[in-house]
């Protein structure tokens, strides 16, 4: 019955729940102290203690009540009760924009967008790309130390693509440019 009464209860948090974590606090409060699950003290705590642990609050807390009402059971049971209304909702839109984007006018408004979107991101890329080369917010300087890190990640993609046959991914990229970020900036 206890487990029925998890499901339920972080079934209503999971429905009714609109506007991020800190806003469902009073409905998790709500469910959680009328059924007697814990006391308001001992959720203030667990409220700190989500907010400090990786991962949305709404599924710490729901994680939280169930292994203290039901075990391993009832926090799997708790945390899929809330999270469920949102995995549904999301299939619905998946389908409904899998309907919608088969249409020829939604795919002619589309094709006209790329490029636009295209030449926003090129814009941005070449004002940022000036900026840090040039400082062009601060002094009129040239900035060596940008430069020498854009050509060693060029160069870094022309070994990998040439040498070795392989692409690599942006977050390798932006892992290795922090690194060289860190050997150039502060140590030269």
């Amino acid at each position: 019955m206890m487990l029925l009464e998890l499901f339920l209860g972080f079934l209503y948090v999971g429905c009714f729940s609109f506007g991020g974590a800190y806003s469902a606090i009073p409905l998790i409060r709500e469910v959680v102290t009328s059924n007697g699950w814990i006391s308001d003290e001992a959720l203030s705590y667990m409220i700190a203690v989500s907010e400090s642990t990786p991962g949305p609050i709404m599924v710490n807390m729901a994680t939280y009540v169930g292994a203290n009402q039901a075990g391993v059971l009832g926090s799997a049971i708790a945390t899929f009760a809330t999270i469920l209304p949102a995995f549904l909702i999301i299939l619905l839109v998946m389908v409904i924009l899998n309907k919608i984007l088969e249409h020829k006018y939604t795919q002619a408004v589309l094709s006209g967008l790329k490029p636009c979107i295209s030449a926003i991101i090129l814009a941005i890329g070449a004002y940022m790309l000036l900026d840090n080369l040039f400082a062009l917010s601060t002094l009129p300087a040239f900035d060596f130390k940008a430069i020498a890190i854009a050509v060693l990640l060029l160069a870094t993609l022309f070994v990998a693509k040439k040498g070795f046959n392989k692409k690599i991914s942006p977050i390798m990229l932006i892992c290795i440019s922090a690194v060289l970020g860190i050997v150039i900036y502060g140590i030269f």
